[in-house]
């Protein structure tokens, strides 16, 4: 697949990770070019199964993505809508498609990531963030609106309720440190260690079956909205998608075979034996 040809980032593929670097005028500004850019990925990342991790990073010193345009919001509707005619807005449309992708997303974070920016940062799976450089902020209640990107509702599923409340309506920065605490991030690392750690972990993830990876991440994403019931049977039904596409049975068979699960060594290192299995096909 050809990862060329964006405006507001490149995308460079190294085996099954591809990482996207944002480097867009001064601030990284998520405008139309922006969305055009997410889009097209999103098209490619979709029928793509060599790639099963992206990681989204920023070269432009001090911003990840540092919120939506402000030419766009101009021209918003001073009009109420009523409910039935609504439709979704661009930037939602878009950042949803993103979290749709069947790809392991991963944000690393060493700048400011406000607003808009904050709401794609949501929208991928995984965040890290680095301390003395991450800066994150939803400042749309001062504006006179809300977060609007998906910040309105996906911040309760990643902080609960009352923090979701204070960061929405504190319209505040807050750090790396702080976005640990509330949920909004994975982890805050040192900035010399933020690189490794994320790098470690996209290889890692780079190793196991692309149809696994998607089963998983529909699974979880599912469960947040479903009743336990109809997760579990979610589950099931992910779990005959990933076999009928992937090695799995194969593996189990193997390691039946070769007495795998009865061994004191392997319980002792699953965490390197997920990895060596990979060889079974």
């Amino acid at each position: 697949m050809n990862y060329k040809n964006f405006q507001t980032f490149t995308a460079t593929q190294k085996g099954a990770i591809l990482t996207v670097d944002i480097n867009f005028g001064p601030v990284n500004v998520q405008g139309q070019e922006m969305l055009a850019d997410l889009s097209s990925l999103c098209l490619r990342l979709e029928r793509d199964r060599s790639i099963k991790v992206v990681v989204f990073e920023s070269s432009n010193a001090g911003y990840w993505v540092c919120h939506y345009d402000t030419d766009l919001l101009k021209d918003l509707s001073t009009e109420a809508l009523p409910r039935n005619e609504v439709q979704l807005l661009d930037l939602q449309s878009v950042l949803e498609r993103l979290s749709n992708v069947p790809q392991a997303t991963i944000a690393k974070i060493e700048g400011f990531a406000r607003g808009g920016g904050h709401e794609m940062a949501l929208a991928l799976d995984m965040r890290f963030a680095a301390r003395g450089k991450a800066k994150f902020m939803q400042m749309e209640v001062g504006m006179g609106i809300l977060p609007c990107g998906g910040g309105a509702s996906r911040m309760a599923r990643q902080a609960g309720l009352g923090k979701a409340l204070e960061i929405i309506l504190g319209a505040r920065d807050w750090d790396a440190d702080e976005a640990e605490k509330f949920g909004t991030i994975n982890k805050a690392l040192d900035a010399d260690k933020i690189g490794p750690y994320v790098d470690a972990l996209a290889e890692r993830i780079s190793k196991f079956p692309a149809e696994s990876i998607a089963a998983c991440k529909r699974a979880v994403y599912a469960s947040i909205d479903l009743p336990i019931k109809e997760a579990l049977r979610e589950e099931a039904y992910q779990l005959f998608q990933a076999t009928s596409k992937t090695p799995a049975v194969k593996r189990f068979q193997y390691a039946n075979d070769n007495g795998a699960q009865f061994d004191h060594e392997n319980q002792k290192n699953w965490e390197q034996m997920v990895i060596d299995i990979q060889e079974v096909n």
